[in-house]
C-alpha cells in the first residue's frame, strides 16, 4: 500500500479540522438547546412551587380563623366575610374551595349551592389527602366540579392543592384557583432571557473555536504550500538527477560497444526485435518500459570485462569464456542503483538462462526464466547470428530461422520463439529480415 505523502496528510488534516468545527456547531448547538430547555423547565418548575407556597400559605392564614375542627371539618359563618375581605388584597386568586376528608365540599367562593356534596377523591386532591403533600399545576379547568370555574374568564389557572391540618393530622385541603397570566409572563421574560443568554455563551464559545480552527488551517495552508513548492523541487531535482543517471548508463553502454566495431548498433538492434516480441505477447505499459531498458543495456556489463577478451578474434578459452559469462550480473549490478532501472534488473541478469537449464548465472530452467529476459536473450541470438563477428560470419536468413526453430524447447522458452515467428511473419522490417542477407556490421 502506498504511504500517503506530507501533502496529504497535511490537506487530511485540514479536513479534519473542517469537519471538526461543523461537528463542534452541532454538539454545541445540541448543548445549547439542552442547557436551555433544562434552564427553562427548572424556572417553570421554581416558579410554580413558589406560587404553590405563597397561595397556600396566604389561604391558610385567611381562612384559619374561619375553620371548625370536630368531628368533621366545617368552615365557619364568617368565612365568606372574612375571605371577601382580605382576598381582595390578591386579585390573582380567583377561587378557594375547602375539602373534606371524605370528599364532601365543605366551603366554596363561587356556586355555594355546591356545598355539603361528594365528588370522588382523585389525583392531587387525594395525594394531599392521603399523604399530606401540597401539588400544583398549571391547569385548564375541567370536571362536574369545576363547572363554575371555567367561567373565571382567563385562559390558564394555577391549581393549588394544600392540606389542612389539626394536630398534626390532615383533615381536610385546599384547592385553590389564580390566575396564572402574571406568571406566565414573568416566566416568558425569564425564559428569554435564558436562551439569549445561553446562545450568546454558545456562540462565544464556537467563536473562539473558529477562531482556532482558523488560526490552524492557515497554518496548514501554508506549510502544505511549502511542501507542495518543495515536493515540486523535489519532482524536478529527481527528474533530472533521472536523466543524468539515463545519460550515464547510455555512456558506459555506448563505451562497451566502442571497443568493439563488430558490435556497433547491437544494443539498439536487440531493443528494437525484443520490443517488437513483448508487443507480439501483450506485455503491459510498465513491462515494455522494463523491456525497453533491459534489452538496450543487456550487455553493459562487459565495461567490467578486459578488451583484450572482448575483442579476441579466435575462440574463447575455458577461462576467457567464464570471464565473459560474468557480464550478465555485473551489468545487474551496474543498473540496479538506478530506480527507473530497477524493473529491468531481472531483464539484464537472466537473458543468457536457458530453457534446459544450462545458461548462466544462476542456471534457471523452464518457468523460473524471466519471460522478459528470454524475449531479450532471443532477440540478442538472433543478431549475434545475423551479423559479422570476430569468431564466426553472419549466417543466411534460412539457417538463422533454423537455429531459432532448433532452439525451441531447449534454448528458448517456446511462447517467445512463437512469438518471434510471429513478428517474422506479420512485421519482418523489426528482424531486418527483408534486407540482403547477411547483414553486414554497421
Amino acid at each position: 500500500m502506498p504511504r500517503n505523502t506530507p501533502i496529504q496528510r497535511v490537506s487530511r488534516s485540514v479536513t479534519l479540522l473542517r469537519a471538526f468545527l461543523i461537528v463542534s456547531a452541532l454538539l454545541l448547538a445540541a448543548g445549547g438547546f439542552v442547557l436551555g430547555t433544562v434552564l427553562t423547565h427548572a424556572l417553570r418548575a421554581q416558579a410554580l412551587d413558589d406560587a404553590k407556597r405563597s397561595l397556600a400559605q396566604y389561604t391558610s392564614g385567611v381562612l384559619g380563623s374561619s375553620l371548625v375542627y370536630g368531628s368533621q371539618l366545617k368552615v365557619g359563618p364568617t368565612a365568606t366575610t372574612v375571605v371577601r375581605r382580605d382576598l381582595a388584597e390578591r386579585p390573582d386568586i380567583l377561587s378557594v374551595k375547602v375539602w373534606r376528608s371524605d370528599g364532601v365540599l365543605a366551603w366554596t367562593t363561587l356556586a355555594p349551592e355546591r356545598i355539603g356534596r361528594r365528588f370522588p377523591v382523585s389525583g392531587d386532591l387525594r395525594e394531599v389527602i392521603e399523604h399530606g403533600k401540597p401539588g400544583a399545576s398549571f391547569e385548564d379547568t375541567h370536571g362536574a366540579e369545576d363547572a363554575s370555574e371555567a367561567d373565571l374568564g382567563v385562559e390558564s389557572v394555577i391549581e393549588v392543592y394544600a392540606p389542612v391540618l389539626a394536630a398534626g393530622e390532615v383533615v381536610g385541603a385546599y384547592e385553590i384557583y389564580a390566575d396564572a397570566t402574571p406568571l406566565e409572563a414573568s416566566i416568558a421574560g425569564r425564559k428569554q432571557v435564558i436562551w439569549l443568554t445561553t446562545a450568546g455563551v454558545f456562540f462565544a464559545l464556537w467563536g473562539l473555536l473558529v477562531l482556532l480552527v482558523r488560526g490552524a488551517s492557515d497554518t496548514l495552508r501554508r506549510q502544505t504550500t511549502t511542501l507542495r513548492e518543495r515536493s515540486v523541487a523535489l519532482a524536478n531535482a529527481y527528474e533530472a538527477l533521472e536523466r543524468n543517471a539515463l545519460e550515464a548508463v547510455e555512456s558506459l553502454n555506448a563505451t562497451v560497444e566502442a571497443k568493439d566495431p563488430y558490435t556497433a548498433g547491437h544494443s539498439l538492434r536487440v531493443q528494437r526485435i525484443a520490443l517488437a516480441m513483448g508487443d507480439e505477447l501483450g506485455f503491459t505499459p510498465i513491462e515494455m518500459d522494463a523491456l525497453r531498458f533491459g534489452a538496450l543495456f543487456h550487455d553493459i556489463g562487459k565495461i567490467a570485462i578486459p578488451d583484450g577478451i572482448l575483442t579476441k578474434p579466435g575462440r574463447l578459452t575455458a577461462e576467457e569464456y567464464d570471464e565473459i559469462k560474468r557480464h550478465s550480473a555485473e551489468g545487474a549490478r551496474i543498473i540496479e542503483k538506478f530506480s527507473r532501472l530497477r524493473e529491468a534488473v531481472p531483464i539484464v541478469r537472466h537473458h543468457h538462462e536457458r530453457w534446459d537449464g544450462t545458461g548462466y548465472p544462476d542456471g534457471l530452467s523452464t518457468d523460473a526464466i524471466p519471460v522478459a529476459a528470454a524475449i531479450a536473450g532471443l532477440a540478442d541470438a538472433w543478431d549475434a547470428m545475423t551479423t559479422d563477428r570476430p569468431y564466426q560470419e553472419a549466417l543466411p536468413l534460412d539457417a538463422a530461422m533454423n537455429e531459432v526453430r532448433n532452439g525451441r524447447g531447449t534454448q528458448f522458452i517456446p511462447v517467445v520463439v512463437d512469438a518471434f515467428f510471429a513478428v517474422a511473419n506479420r512485421r519482418p522490417e523489426e528482424l531486418w529480415i527483408d534486407e540482403a542477407q547477411p547483414l553486414a556490421a554497421s
